[in-house]
This record gives structure tokens, C-alpha cells and sequence, in this order.
């Protein structure tokens, strides 16, 4: 039984005849007559009763109808939705981020336009660090990842940076630089922040904007004093806020534990900033995947004209 002797079957259940049945399927009477027969054969049972103005359904074909009906709708939906699948309307994207990029505005919005646009697709949304997703990345377990900067760069994976913000020193709300700065909100010196404990986001040992930190402040002769390393910026702010000791993160950070933290901008920082970093596979065969990397670099185009000074 194939899916053709089904439609054969329906056409003629439908009609009652096999002779307009045959001229509805574009086919010979004979060969369909034929069809029919082999069909009740291997069913082992007849589905039509025959009488010289046509046919009728005997009791069995009705109940067979009803099942022929139900698969070929069924296989008929599944055409659809593989023909969705087909141009990247529907199926699975799994997208990983860093707590950091996710609190830039540009990322809920991204997500908000994808959905918009491609209802149909499932995102499968991971938070995790630089190092993990990159991993993830690589291993083929995620489609694609936004991160800030990145901390390996494995082959087969594409980095490419979609915005730019500045970085800002964050306190505890009650330290006395913040208690100091006047309403011009003067920018803090790197050698003051060296004078203080610092937190760093990262894997010990790697790449990033920690370790671009940690290099700016050695190529001025200055030894900061860490005092903590974690692996999250939310980690990170909450050791902040409870005076553990300072840290940089982007501007974006802004209004995070607002009670408890203050942001200053850092007077040395101009070589340190915070990208935006998309990271894909290089062949990438998954095309919601290849649509979210499109609409990301569209979105950001328009991002940094409308107000390229924004976080």
C-alpha cells in the first residue's frame, strides 16, 4: 500500500464511480479499476460494493475511508511543515549569551524581532559564560551566541562584532569615590582603581576584557591588587554591591543593584571597551540560525545609527 493507492481509493469513495473518479485523477478507467482491486486484495477485504450505476462504500470501506482521509492529511501537513522547515520558517534555534550581553537592550529586542518574524521557529535560549559557549559553540551543541569579548576562537567558529559600548568602574554605593565625586562626575584614574581590590569575569588565564584590563594597567607600570575571579557578571556585580571590591563592566551594566552600586567613568579607559561579539559556526546548514545572523547585523546597523553613542 502506498500513499497513490490511497488517493485512488479517496477519489473513488468520493465520487462513487470509477469512471469519473479516473477522469478526476487524469488516469485511465482500466488501470484504476485495477488499483482498486489490488488494494481490497491486500486489505483482504472489499471496500466497495459494485452496482451498474457506480460503487458504494461497504461498512468496512467507510471505517477505511475515515483512516485514508486522516493519513493523507497528516502527510499533507507534514509537507507543509517541511516546506516551512525548507526556507527557515520553522524548526529549532538554540542561541547561548552572557549575562552581560543579555542586559544590553539590543539583545531583548533581537529577540522580540526574531519571534515577530519567524513565529513558527522554537528558541531554545542558553545564559552561560564566554568560555562555555564558545565550547558549546564549537561542539555543535548551540547554533550561534552572543558574547562580549571573546576568550578563545576555535576553528570553524566566526566572530563578528555587532556594537560597541564603553566600560565604567563599578562600587559599592557607599565607597568613597563615590561619596567624593562631585555632579560633574569626574572620571576615575586607572591608578586610583589599581589602588583598590578588583573582581575579574573570566576564566583564570584567558583573553577578554579583563585580561585587556589587567594589560592596560601593566603597560603603565601599575600592579592592581584581584581580589576576586568569577565567572558571571552577575556574580561579579553581587560581590559589588556587598564591598568585596571594584570592577569594570560595560555601560550597559548601568542600573544593576542601583541601591547598592555606582557606576564612574574610568579617565584611562579609552582603549578598553565592551563589544557586542556574534559568534556562528562557519558552515552553518541551520537556516533560522543563518536568519537570526542576518536580522542581529540589520538590527545593529540600525542600532548604531540611530544613536551610536547608546549602550
Amino acid at each position: 500500500m502506498d500513499i497513490r493507492a490511497l488517493r485512488y481509493f479517496v477519489a473513488v469513495a468520493g465520487t462513487g464511480h470509477m469512471t469519473r473518479a479516473a477522469e478526476q485523477l487524469g488516469i485511465q478507467q482500466p488501470p484504476l479499476s485495477l488499483q482498486i482491486k489490488a488494494l481490497e486484495r491486500e486489505l483482504g477485504m472489499p471496500l466497495f460494493r459494485r452496482h451498474p450505476r457506480g460503487v458504494a462504500l461497504t461498512d468496512a470501506g467507510r471505517l477505511f475511508q475515515a483512516e485514508a482521509l486522516r493519513m493523507l492529511q497528516d502527510m499533507e501537513s507534514m509537507k507543509q511543515r517541511m516546506a516551512r522547515v525548507a526556507k527557515g520558517q520553522a524548526g529549532t534555534l538554540a542561541v547561548g549569551f552572557t549575562s552581560s550581553a543579555a542586559a544590553h537592550r539590543f539583545m531583548p529586542e533581537a529577540l522580540r524581532a526574531f519571534r515577530r518574524a519567524y513565529p513558527l521557529v522554537e528558541l531554545q535560549l542558553r545564559e552561560d559564560n564566554a568560555a562555555e559557549l564558545t565550547e558549546a559553540l564549537a561542539a555543535g551543541r548551540l547554533h550561534c551566541g552572543l558574547l562580549r569579548v571573546p576568550v578563545a576562537r576555535p576553528e570553524g567558529l566566526v566572530f563578528e562584532t555587532l556594537l560597541r559600548e564603553p566600560v565604567l568602574v563599578a562600587m559599592p554605593s557607599d565607597h568613597h569615590f563615590a561619596l567624593a565625586r562631585s555632579k560633574a562626575s569626574r572620571p576615575l584614574p586607572l591608578a586610583r582603581l589599581c589602588e583598590e581590590g578588583i573582581i575579574l569575569v573570566r576564566r583564570p588565564g584567558a583573553p577578554g576584557l579583563y585580561a585587556e584590563l589587567l594589560a592596560l594597567c601593566h603597560a603603565k607600570g601599575l600592579r592592581p591588587r584581584v581580589v576576586a575571579e568569577v565567572d558571571r557578571m552577575m556574580t561579579n556585580l553581587n560581590l559589588v554591591a556587598a564591598g568585596v571590591g571594584l570592577s569594570v563592566v560595560p555601560a550597559s551594566m548601568t542600573g544593576v543593584h542601583a541601591h547598592a552600586i555606582a557606576y564612574m567613568r574610568l579617565a584611562d579607559g579609552g582603549q578598553l571597551d565592551a563589544p557586542l561579539t556574534l559568534v556562528s559556526r562557519a558552515e552553518e546548514d541551520n537556516l533560522p540560525a543563518q536568519h537570526f545572523a542576518a536580522l542581529l547585523r540589520k538590527l545593529a546597523g540600525e542600532h548604531a545609527n540611530k544613536d551610536p553613542a547608546a549602550p
